[in-house]
């Protein structure tokens, strides 16, 4: 039987099941529908006041005290007389932000540039920067924008979203691999179909990538379904429009995708590991919940410990949970990303290579 083979039938086990299919899109609709009902709650009937400092001249301000006002909210141009000032004013929460203009601006010269800068650790900072961040970019980008932040000493909750949205990704995100592995692996070998795949001249190799490609490419459906659920919820639950992103640029959402769909085949051949390992569905189902739990704690764990080093890139799972934590506090990560991902694929390769071992285990697959 070849490898073709092997996964065509796990392929058409899954799309003649309809609740495996709902079990793949659950979990994006569940984030969406509860961060869209948080952000809802949060800012309802909340009317903000800006208080923002402007040097320099452009259309741009006009454009966006109209955004401002159609909101229902307020906002106060303050000329930018003492910068020193002003900053130690957003510090203290008493401004929004600065906004500067270089001359001539509205003319897209060589040289023009716009600056923005905001309290990160403000609701109502992160919101001006949003729509000031969407306003610019309507524009045309023909300019360079300088963003710069003043680090309040308060947490918002957005911070704390930040470090708990991951680890809800990493649950669910388990949660739609068990659905469809323990099954594919630990249940054949319960009901015997494994023994009658293994007594054929397929290669131990390509029954282990047969289960795990096709598993992985099903569970991408999962990663996929979450991923929407993020990136339609940010907006919302930041309180501003989805033309905003949240205050999120196009790379954060690009790399957030990337380490979840790199996360999807390390959980899916950790599963069948520890499946082909068990006697039963019910026994992998056990192993399987303990590991969940604790990627669970580890997840949430790592985000209240900034001391953590670009070591903790290296840890499969953890270190794309990490990154993830750190670009939806405002960061972009790049080559932290990246090794995340390639760390993750190893570790699969790594378990690919194990269960081929294991099915090759006469011990281990009829307990001889």
């Amino acid at each position: 039987m070849k490898l073709c083979s092997l996964m065509k039938k796990e392929f058409h086990r899954f799309f003649h099941d309809p609740r495996l299919i709902v079990t793949m899109l659950l979990p994006g609709i569940l984030i969406f529908l509860l961060y869209t009902f948080i952000g809802d709650i949060s800012h309802s009937d909340q009317k903000r006041a800006f208080k923002v400092y402007l040097s320099g001249e452009s259309a741009v301000v006009g454009v966006l005290e109209q955004q401002i006002v159609e909101a229902g909210d307020e906002v106060e141009w303050l000329p930018l007389d003492d910068e020193e000032a002003a900053r130690a004013e957003i510090e203290e929460g008493e401004a929004t932000a600065i906004l500067s203009f270089t001359e001539n601006f509205d003319l897209f010269g060589e040289g023009a540039r716009a600056g923005i800068v905001y309290d990160s650790g403000s609701e109502d900072g992160t919101y001006f920067y949003s729509l000031a961040s969407a306003v610019l970019i309507g524009v045309g980008m023909r300019f360079s924008i300088d963003v710069e932040t003043v680090k309040a000493d308060e947490t918002v909750g957005a911070e704390f979203l930040s470090m708990l949205l991951p680890m809800l990704i990493v649950c669910f995100i388990f949660s739609a691999c068990m659905s469809v592995t323990l099954e594919s692996v630990a249940g054949e070998k319960e009901r015997g179909t494994l023994a009658t795949i293994l007594v054929t001249s397929a290669k131990r190799r390509d029954i282990a990538l047969g289960k795990i490609l096709p598993l992985s490419c099903i569970s991408m459906i999962g990663a996929a379904s979450s991923f929407l659920g993020v990136a339609l919820s940010m907006p919302k639950l930041m309180g501003v429009s989805l033309g905003a992103l949240g205050g999120y640029s196009v790379w954060s959402y690009l790399l957030v995708l990337l380490l979840m769909i790199s996360i999807v085949p390390c959980i899916v051949a950790l599963i069948s590991t520890v499946s082909a390992l068990s006697r039963s569905v019910k026994e992998a189902s056990g192993y399987v919940s303990v590991l969940m739990i604790l990627f669970m704690v580890l997840s949430l764990v790592t985000g209240f410990l900034p001391a953590i080093g670009d070591w903790g890139y290296a840890v499969p799972v953890l270190g794309a949970v990490i990154a993830m934590q750190k670009i939806l506090a405002g960061g972009l990560l790049v080559w932290q990303s990246f090794l995340a991902v390639g760390v993750n694929l190893l570790f699969t390769a790594l378990l690919v290579f194990l269960m081929t071992k294991m099915l090759s285990s006469e011990r281990i697959m009829f307990g001889k």
